[in-house]
């Protein structure tokens, strides 16, 4: 017998995902429900003290092997001990609140990094718990991935305490870097000084980080949106050079579906949206 991984019950991943739509929330302006959820179902409850079986497991690297078999044990002997009846009723009322706020498969439908390893611990605990007979291999598979997860180095793990970078690490190069680096500065308060336009470009960054042809999509259609604000803009501009140094980022806004979107055009578009900023100001429309 194997057990059938869901992520509607794995607990890890029920609160990664609940942090990524805080900041989402935050990034959209908006006052986040899940800052309550996350008080009531992980706060002083059975659910909460199931989560720390799952943070303490991430929070390790670099193990000897003799160390990770007794972490592992360890957190399985732990686990016996939580009120399952509790827990279950707990996840079943947590994933009803949330459907009362979100489209619950939009909410699940996203990438995490470290999944693999969050199922395998799902797994492991699981087939713990369940007095049948349990196939021996799909046990052992499982035990060595997390092994292989609590022995790995450092070097080769994100060890940022920045969780929201730490669910970022094994994006595609040509986003991460730049996600990397602005949501830095969100968790550091910098993001304040965005306008609601970089706010909006953020959000979707963080919407899309696993989903490249969306990303590009909305790139194109905010880079003809800035386009057409800058040439409304470049009209009441009156400076000779400005007009011809506004006219070449317009240019650059000329932006074909075929085209390899970077991280380079990403921050650039952060950039345009400063430019549009100031000039509405100089224009005195804000």
């Amino acid at each position: 017998m194997k057990i059938k991984h869901s992520k509607y019950k794995n607990t890890g991943i029920l609160f990664e995902l609940l942090v990524r739509q805080i900041t989402s929330d935050i990034l959209e302006g908006k006052e986040s429900p899940v800052k309550n959820l996350l008080k009531k179902y992980f706060v002083k409850t059975e659910l909460g003290k199931e989560y720390k079986l799952y943070e303490t497991l991430l929070n390790k690297t670099n193990l000897t092997e003799t160390r990770a078999d007794i972490t592992v044990n360890t957190l399985v002997e732990s686990f016996k001990n939580l009120n399952r009846r509790l827990v279950k009723k707990q996840k079943y009322n947590l994933i009803n609140d949330l459907k009362e706020h979100y489209n619950i498969n939009e909410f699940f439908n996203h990438k995490l990094p470290n999944y693999k390893v969050h199922a395998a611990f799902y797994n492991i605990l699981e087939s713990s718990s369940i007095d049948k007979n349990i196939n021996p291999e799909f046990v052992i598979s499982n035990k060595i991935t997390i092994l292989e997860y609590l022995t790995s180095s450092p070097f080769t793990q994100n060890n940022s305490k920045n969780a929201v970078l730490e669910e970022l690490k094994k994006e595609d190069k040509d986003v991460k870097m730049l996600t990397y680096r602005i949501l830095l500065e969100k968790f550091n308060g910098k993001y304040e000084n965005f306008t609601s336009s970089q706010k909006e470009i953020l959000k979707e960054l963080l919407y899309s980080i696993d989903n490249k042809p969306r990303l590009k999509e909305f790139y194109i259609s905010k880079s003809n949106e800035i386009k057409n604000e800058l040439i409304s803009l470049t009209k009441n501009v009156t400076d000779k050079t400005t007009q011809i140094k506004l006219k070449e980022v317009v240019n650059l806004l000329d932006v074909k579906s075929s085209n390899k979107i970077t991280d380079d055009n990403l921050v650039n578009l952060l950039q345009y949206c400063d430019l549009v900023n100031e000039l509405e100001i100089v224009n005195g429309t804000v």
